[in-house]
C-alpha cells in the first residue's frame, strides 16, 4: 500500500461496516453508492471512507487488524534498510482472501506504515529498526467501481497516502499518477505483493 514509491463500510454511507470474510450468513454489504459485495461472509468494520468515497487512515487498527508482513527497503548503497513498510489488514480479510480463492473481497481495507529507520550494531548483528513514522498508506478493495467520479478510486481499489501528521487528509489526488506505478509488478495478483505476507498462504 504511498505516492509513487513501494509498492499503503460501507452502509449507505461510508465505507467498511460490513467486509466480505469470516463466518458464512453474513447480512449483504453495501459498497460505495449502495452496490452489493459479497454476502455470504461479514464481519463489522470502522468506516474508513464517506459517501464521496474520501478515505482516512483507521483508528485503532493496531489493535483490531491483523498484521500481514513487513517490508524492507534496502538501503543502497550502504547497509541495513532506509525504511521499514509494516501491513495490515482489517478483520476477516485473510479469511476472505482464502475464501475466494487468493482474492480479497470487497470491504477489505489494508494498511500500510511507513517507517524510517535507525541503523545499529548489535548482538545479532547490523540491524534495522522503525524510528519514524513517515505516513500510511490506505487501499480499499471495492470492485464494483462504487466512487466511479473519484480519481482516488480504481482499477478494485480505493487508493490514498496520508503524511504522518495528518491521518484523515489524504495527500493524494489521482491514483493512476500517484499510486498505481508502483503495483504493476503486482497486477495479476490484484496489484497486491501477496507474496510478502506468509498468513496468505
Amino acid at each position: 500500500m504511498r505516492r509513487a514509491q513501494f509498492a499503503s463500510k460501507l452502509a449507505v454511507t461510508s465505507l467498511g461496516i460490513m467486509v466480505a470474510c469470516s463466518p458464512k450468513g453474513g447480512s449483504s454489504t453495501a459498497v460505495g453508492g449502495g452496490a452489493k459485495s459479497d454476502r455470504s461472509q461479514a464481519v463489522a468494520v470502522q468506516p474508513v471512507a464517506d459517501s464521496a468515497g474520501n478515505i482516512h487512515v483507521p483508528e485503532n487498527y493496531r489493535e483490531t487488524y491483523q498484521h500481514l508482513g513487513t517490508w524492507a527497503v534496502a538501503n543502497e548503497p550502504g547497509v541495513g534498510s532506509k525504511e521499514l513498510h509494516d501491513v495490515y489488514a482489517s478483520p476477516g480479510a485473510v479469511a476472505g482472501y482464502k475464501a475466494k480463492g487468493g482474492h480479497f473481497q470487497d470491504g477489505t481495507i489494508l494498511v500500510k506504515e511507513v517507517y524510517e529507520t535507525a541503523t545499529d550494531p548489535m548482538t545479532t548483528g547490523t540491524v534495522s529498526r522503525a524510528k519514524t513514522l513517515k505516513g500510511w498508506f490506505v487501499m480499499v478493495r471495492d470492485t464494483n467501481n462504487t466512487h466511479a467520479g473519484n480519481k482516488l478510486w480504481g482499477d478494485g481499489w480505493g487508493w490514498s497516502w496520508f503524511d504522518a501528521a495528518n491521518p484523515r487528509k489524504t495527500t493524494s489526488t489521482d491514483y493512476t499518477a500517484d499510486c498505481l506505478s508502483c503495483h504493476i509488478p503486482a497486477k495479476e495478483t490484484d496489484w497486491i505483493y501477496t507474496q510478502g505476507y506468509p498468513v496468505l498462504k
